[in-house]
């Protein structure tokens, strides 16, 4: 318990501990935030491309989806990933509490609406675009610490393009950043919340989860990480770490390629597990907070039509005592929010450039967690658990299938006469979205569908069912279905994502 002491007159006043801190940390890939200096080594991203109106779609919808967290403020923590490494250096800005006050009351989306762009902001690298958003929402103030990769090439001569970056409201002590070779930095910021020291780790490992080859760039990621929490545990076995980001490594990984990877870097190198009770011994100082949901409900990703968890939330044991930061027992949770940045599966709404303005989020859904202060001086004392999750190290992955098919495609598919006046489905707003749509058809230049007073293109991934809607519209000249409505290469189209959704 914290006492503060005031002698006044000779009096002794002894003040009320302070209340404890609640707050949220949240982890973001942002699917390549890019800025718009014309410098870009994606091309996906190069000027023809992608421009200022598609940042700031991009910019709009990142804070969409943060204003969900603590009633409309945002969280406190938020470690960034994908935000390009801005090519233009010279372009920085050194002072963000004055870079925003120069801008105040000129919104970031009319700022980019001018043409051309003015010099001074056309080179603002994309964090600083990003905290301008926030702060137009209302979210912050927050304190930009980016990662010092450096441009140029890695060791493998590809160049570097992204990095790490956390945004925080609370006081920074210390920024360090951990190179690996091949890879991207790691990013530690040690934060003070209410004079208690708080280390968090922001990462980016090596693509490629499935990849025995790409594996030995995680392995050295793993190296790397547990290397500086060593040195951090030695001096205080009980400091208080949050380790996030996308290690392109699930949760099981060595379970998940038993048959592929002798080691793995997040559960054998780096000791990532899911005893939460084990934290109170010796060996084991890591909990991954994934075991926090049952295991049908694990997943921030889609690959192939299996969800995935790339995405990491790991706390150290010293987040379970009664001393400084303290976890909030189960609140670890993927940000999956209905009819913003998820589709009628749950499946994340994936960034797409396409179009004068693009849309969409992003393909790595937001993980998050609650944590706390504590007025307690009690490393010895431990925090009670609720359902504490003790799992097989040896039993099989489970791995969980995305199911469009279980879909209640008549509670959830909009039709016309739901949407507002005026409603645009080609403005952005509406992809990813389940319509139930109906209208005439052709085969001309593969089938397509009148919906809206618009064309579309109507497709599915599996060719039975493309099979069937292309005899259903050569033969009556319409179609009805539920689609999901998408772009591919600039097209507008409507995607028949099961064969159940054909009517």
């Amino acid at each position: 318990m914290r006492v503060f002491l005031a002698f006044l007159a000779g009096c002794v006043l002894t003040l009320p501990p302070l209340a404890a801190r609640p707050f949220t940390a949240v982890v973001y890939n942002v699917e390549n935030l890019f800025d718009v200096d014309g410098v870009a080594f994606y091309d996906e991203y190069q000027p023809a491309r992608y421009g200022p109106a598609h940042l700031a779609t991009k910019l709009d919808n990142i804070a969409r989806v943060l204003t969900q967290f603590a009633a409309g403020e945002g969280p406190e923590v938020i470690l960034f990933q994908e935000i390009e490494l801005d090519q233009t250096p010279e372009t920085a800005v050194a002072n963000y509490v004055e870079f925003l006050r120069r801008y105040e009351g000129r919104p970031f989306d009319q700022l980019l609406a001018q043409a051309p762009l003015p010099a001074e902001l056309a080179g603002l690298p994309a964090e600083a675009w990003l905290a301008k958003a926030l702060a137009d929402r209302g979210l912050g103030p927050y304190t930009v610490v980016a990662a010092s990769d450096g441009v140029g090439c890695h060791e493998d001569g590809r160049e570097r393009t992204i990095k790490c970056v956390v945004f925080t409201r609370f006081p920074v002590r210390a920024v360090h950043n951990h190179p690996t070779p091949v890879a991207r930095n790691i990013l530690e910021v040690v934060l003070e919340i209410d004079g208690h020291a708080l280390h968090v780790f922001n990462n980016h490992w090596k693509s490629g989860a499935g990849d025995p080859e790409t594996e030995r760039t995680r392995l050295e990621n793993a190296r790397t990480l547990r290397t500086r929490l060593d040195e951090i545990l030695r001096d205080d076995p009980r400091a208080d770490i949050v380790i996030g980001g996308d290690f392109n490594s699930h949760h099981d990984q060595r379970q998940r390629y038993a048959k592929t990877m002798k080691l793995t870097g997040i559960n054998d190198t780096l000791r990532s597990q899911g005893n939460e009770l084990a934290l109170r011994g010796p060996q084991r100082d890591l909990y991954n907070l994934w075991y926090e949901l049952p295991a049908e409900e694990r997943g921030s990703d889609t690959y192939r039509g299996e969800w995935g968890t790339l995405m990491q939330l790991i706390v150290s044991r010293g987040l379970y005592d009664f001393r400084g930061v303290q976890y909030v027992d189960n609140s670890f949770a993927v940000a999956r929010f209905s009819g913003l940045n998820v589709d009628s599966a749950g499946v994340p709404v994936r960034w797409k450039g396409d179009g004068p303005t693009g849309a969409g989020f992003s393909d790595h859904l937001p993980i998050y967690a609650r944590f706390t202060t504590v007025n307690e001086a009690q490393p010895e004392r431990w925090l009670a658990l609720n359902r504490a999750s003790a799992p097989n190290d040896n039993a099989p992955a489970v791995v969980n299938k995305v199911s469009y098919a279980a879909i209640d495609l008549a509670g959830t598919a909009l039709t016309l006469d739901q949407l507002p006046a005026g409603a645009v489905l080609r403005d952005g707003s509406w992809s990813g979205k389940l319509f139930r749509v109906a209208g005439e058809a052709s085969v001309e230049r593969g089938t397509t569908v009148h919906f809206a007073g618009e064309s579309y293109e109507v497709y599915s991934p599996h060719k039975a069912v493309r099979d069937q809607l292309a005899g259903q519209a050569r033969a009556t000249g319409r179609l009805e279905f539920y689609g999901e409505l998408g772009t591919y290469r600039g097209r507008w189209q409507f995607v028949v994502k099961d064969a159940s959704w054909l009517k």
